[in-house]
């Protein structure tokens, strides 16, 4: 049986990989090739923020034991995972498309195939303004997130969208990628 890939949305803090996974699920309504799966994150649900599903540390890590999680990684002082529920729609040739740390990415590869990987990035002075902008991180974290030295994923099954334009240039150019993965016509 055949599998639609997970496609796996990385980039540094600020790159706007949840703008442009909303922008594209909003042009996607309604396409049974795509679906964006929400993350279960160990923080509290905040009006303006990522959309994902709440657990304290505690109820995070029995689902976790208890292969609840497709994915799962800690970074920035709390727990995300992907939920395992979602390789059904995989099976249903639905591919699915989830913000990740690209800590996962080669775990995903061996364990998850197929796999695509959308790289969301841009130039440093952009991400700083809008780290800044964005009102969750102060200077010393700002540069703390800049600074992080995990390097971005390379290959064959990766596409690099650099989100310095407008929004509409960037969705246009994150669903050409998702298209391009998922192997699907997408209207852009």
């Amino acid at each position: 049986m055949s599998l639609a890939p997970l496609i796996l949305v990385v980039g540094p803090s600020g790159a706007g990989k949840d703008s442009l996974m909303d922008g594209a699920r909003a042009r996607l309504a309604g396409d049974p090739a795509f679906h964006f799966a929400r993350r279960v994150v160990t923080r509290p649900a905040l009006a303006g923020a990522e959309d994902h599903d709440s657990l304290t540390l505690a109820e995070f890590e029995v689902r976790e034991a208890a292969g609840g999680f497709l994915l799962s990684w800690r970074a920035h002082g709390l727990a995300y995972g992907v939920p395992a529920a979602l390789d059904h729609l995989r099976r249903r040739d639905q591919a699915v498309v989830v913000n990740v740390s690209r800590t996962v990415v080669n775990e995903a590869r061996t364990r998850l195939r197929p796999v695509g990987v959308v790289v969301v990035t841009a130039p440093a002075n952009v991400l700083a303004a809008r780290l800044a902008g964005r009102g969750r991180e102060e200077g010393a974290d700002i540069t703390d997130r800049l600074k992080r030295a995990a390097p971005m994923p390379a290959g064959r099954d990766v596409r690099v969208v650099v989100n310095d334009g407008s929004l509409d240039q960037g969705v246009q150019a994150f669903l050409r990628a998702l298209k391009d993965l998922a192997g699907t016509e997408v209207t852009v």
